[in-house]
């Protein structure tokens, strides 16, 4: 697995999760061009990519209904211009606002009622994929508010807008073709609806994603993404599987900080290729033993040669955390670490 492009795919996912489509549209640029970056004309690029979708063995059925009307969304592209560039290195915001907002009372009694409700099929999911079932409703409640706000962005339009504009044409090209194999498998393209940049369906899964990933988690041999509820929680559980999710561990634990402790004494000497001012921010890795005997204590029980890594985003005095490998697997559905925080911070208080 490509662990670059799953961040990269999975970055709509986010969008649609804490309700983003309403607020971004307003702030993206007025001016943004309806054009391809290389001139090509929107028909013509709709036969290039009907004919690659054919090499790769999509229907013909399929390849019409799925183009069938076709034309540029300028929404789409304003939405897509309007995303924020790379950031400056100079400082971060706090994390306990966001954490405030995100793990807050509707969220966390959203969740437990989910977790209540679907104990059964989550059992059955920890069982299989080993991935503890708050972590798999965290996930559901943080894309699409417990399945409620899923994004109403015709996937085919969308994605063939973005493949034509040519900004990041590789990608959604390559997203488009996945869809249309997705729509090969018998789903309509009324159905084959969701965020502007193409995330779909209860986990907000790419397409790519869900050719690979989606599992059928009732037997009936179909993974229903958008109201299957038993194959959203294992296709969220085969995702965090396929990313190196450890049975047993925990994704972090709160942790005691001595007063004059020098965090960036420890900082992380290793530069992230993929999402460098996410890691950055982390120290080096040290097992509990080790970081027990620099004075740091760990607040619930965490195995003494656990690898963990100190995080403590809001500086000296404040909360800290030592977190594990599995943290690293939340930060591969989305790579920041206030999401990664605010999805384990919520699994946490969905069963405590």
């Amino acid at each position: 697995m490509h662990r670059s492009f799953s961040s990269l795919a999975l970055f709509a996912a986010a969008l649609v999760g804490v309700g983003a489509l309403s607020q971004i549209a307003p702030s993206a640029p007025a001016n943004a061009q309806v054009a391809a970056r290389d001139g090509i004309t929107f028909d013509a690029y709709l036969e290039q990519i009907k004919a690659k979708a054919r090499a790769q063995g999509v229907s013909e059925q399929t390849i019409q209904r799925m183009t069938s009307g076709l034309t540029p969304n300028p929404t789409v592209i304003r939405l897509d211009q309007g995303q924020p560039g790379t950031p400056t290195r100079r400082g971060y915001p706090d994390l306990a606002p966001y954490i405030a907002k995100h793990v807050n009372p509707t969220r966390i009694n959203g969740g437990r009622q989910a977790y209540s409700a679907n104990s059964g099929i989550l059992r059955a999911v920890e069982r299989d994929y080993g991935v503890p079932g708050e972590i798999i409703i965290a996930i559901f409640g943080h894309e699409t508010s417990y399945g409620r706000i899923r994004g109403n962005f015709d996937l085919s339009r969308s994605l063939a807008t973005l493949a034509w504009e040519g900004r990041r044409r590789e990608l959604f090209e390559g997203e488009w073709i996945a869809l249309m194999k997705v729509a090969d498998k018998g789903y309509s393209r009324d159905e084959l609806v969701g965020s502007y940049a193409g995330a779909f369906g209860n986990p907000q899964f790419l397409p790519s994603v869900y050719l690979r990933l989606a599992t059928d988690g009732d037997g009936d041999g179909r993974a229903n993404i958008f109201s299957n509820r038993a194959d959203t929680f294992a296709s969220i559980a085969n995702y965090f599987r396929d990313a190196g999710w450890r049975t047993g561990q925990p994704w972090g634990v709160r942790a005691y900080v001595p007063a004059g402790f020098d965090v960036d004494a420890y900082k992380t000497k290793l530069s992230a290729p993929v999402c460098p001012r996410v890691h950055e921010r982390h120290s080096q890795w040290k097992t509990v033993a080790e970081w027990r005997a620099l004075g740091i204590q760990p607040q619930r029980p965490l195995a003494d040669d656990t690898l963990t890594s100190l995080f403590q985003p809001d500086g000296p005095g404040n909360p800290a955390w030592l977190l594990t490998s599995n943290y690293r697997v939340i930060l591969e559905y989305n790579c920041s670490n206030y999401y990664a925080m605010s999805v384990g911070l919520l699994a946490d208080e969905i069963v405590n």
